[in-house]
């Protein structure tokens, strides 16, 4: 029985991006300890590092041509799943920046 809600990290074996997918899933889970379901590190190839949840990609390596910081990570997770949630330091964006890529 699948948990909701589900995260995914896949990430490149070829890259050696399992430390990295890892320290991704902690924050993560520190930070929604009550709110995520679970969080699954997948084992691809070919330079992949994709986040997803519930089955919608929310960050592409490959696409968005580099790693997500973790603070917007959390902001996309936290819009999904607890939208009335606040990050404390992780909702303050640089001055001028009125959106975080969505």
């Amino acid at each position: 029985m699948t948990r909701q809600p589900r995260l995914e990290i896949e990430y490149c074996t070829q890259c050696r991006w399992l430390m990295r997918a890892a320290w991704t899933a902690q924050e993560l889970l520190t930070t929604f300890p009550q709110e995520l379901g679970e969080v699954a590190l997948v084992p691809g190839t070919g330079g992949v590092f994709d986040i997803s949840l519930d089955g919608e990609l929310l960050w592409s390596r490959k696409a968005e041509g580099g790693f997500a910081e973790v603070p917007l990570l959390k902001q996309m997770v936290r819009d999904r799943i607890a939208p009335d949630r606040k990050l404390g330091h992780s909702d303050r964006r640089p001055a001028g920046d009125a959106s975080h890529g969505m």
